[in-house]
């Protein structure tokens, strides 16, 4: 049996594509993969994401592929992953979860607290920006783009004394490059960072099933609490939510922050329930945001992305 398999083009991408192809093929060893690349908008499009009003920039195209039965199945970065799919797709598979943490990468090695005052540091989210100032309001934070190797390459080399981004990709590519992690407790990640998710027809019970081999249990609930959080409060890359499920025996644990547009306000929610019914939990989570005016603060960043979007 041969599949073709849905990704985007870019290094990640690819990256997280063969591991995906490595762990099937574990499991399925007589079956054939090939990869088909796809340009998404989020490839051609170079302004800030966060300034982007669209959902699903990195994966519409290559789920698009999946629907009209081009290829088999798709693998993402969950986190690119919008709650509402096609009602002909489903996420058929998340593998186990990656390090969920982000890292600080300097040209010359210093940390985040270290760094020297009115540093730049570059970052695609407007979370990781927010938590940047929080921490150090003496530094200039300015949106980067491109794949995670031309972000590197750009501390230094283009007005940039600093980056920060995942550490799930830098561990995907398997990049050489000194960084230091952040803790989650001062950088709550994006809801789903550090998963992939693989998409398939709802329709296509056997290559679901074959999907299913790979899956992570506990990883599939906790992203499902994340995702249940994202899904009530609707955030996205327009609004800094940070969001981490863990699972403890039969307990998830969701922790969650939000933060005003100048970083000087900021709401945490932590939640405990039953592992096992993972969208209430995520639920009543963003009932507890909600209370506390996490719409306040979604209003102030998106005006304040509307006048980016002026300038």
């Amino acid at each position: 049996m041969k599949y073709v398999v849905g990704a985007r083009g870019s290094q990640l991408s690819i990256a997280q594509t063969n591991w995906v192809i490595s762990e099937l093929k574990k499991v399925n060893p007589d079956c054939e993969y090939e990869i088909k690349s796809i340009t998404t908008k989020g490839d051609t499009d170079s302004r800030p994401l966060f300034t982007i009003n669209q959902k699903g920039i990195f994966e519409k195209e290559v789920d698009r592929a999946v629907a009209q039965k081009e290829v088999d199945f798709a693998v993402h970065s969950l986190k690119d992953v919008p709650s509402k799919l096609d009602e002909s797709l489903i996420i058929a598979s998340i593998p186990k979860r990656e390090s969920v943490n982000d890292v600080f990468i300097s040209s010359d090695g210093s940390s985040l607290e270290n760094i020297k005052q009115g540093a730049v540091i570059g970052t695609s989210s407007l979370r990781r920006a927010v938590q940047v100032s929080r921490i150090r309001p003496d530094v200039t934070v300015k949106p980067i783009r491109g794949n995670i190797e031309t972000r590197i390459r750009k501390v230094s080399g283009e007005n940039f004394d600093a980056i920060v981004l995942a550490q799930a990709g830098i561990s995907r590519l398997e990049v050489d490059v000194k960084f230091t992690p952040l803790s989650i407790d001062n950088f709550s990640p994006s809801p789903g960072q550090g998963a992939i998710a693989i998409v398939a027809r709802v329709d296509d019970s056997n290559t679901i099933s074959m999907l299913k081999k790979i899956e992570d249990a506990d990883s599939r609930l906790e992203i499902e609490a994340e995702r249940a959080l994202s899904d009530y409060v609707d955030s996205g890359c327009r609004f800094p939510l940070g969001a981490y499920a863990k699972s403890n025996g039969s307990e998830m644990t969701l922790t969650v922050s939000a933060f005003s547009v100048d970083g000087k306000q900021s709401l945490q929610v932590s939640k405990t329930g039953s592992k096992n019914d993972p969208t209430s939990l995520g639920k009543n989570a963003g009932e507890e945001l909600q209370e506390k005016g996490v719409n306040d603060l979604a209003l102030n960043w998106r005006e304040k992305v509307e006048e980016w979007n002026k300038t």
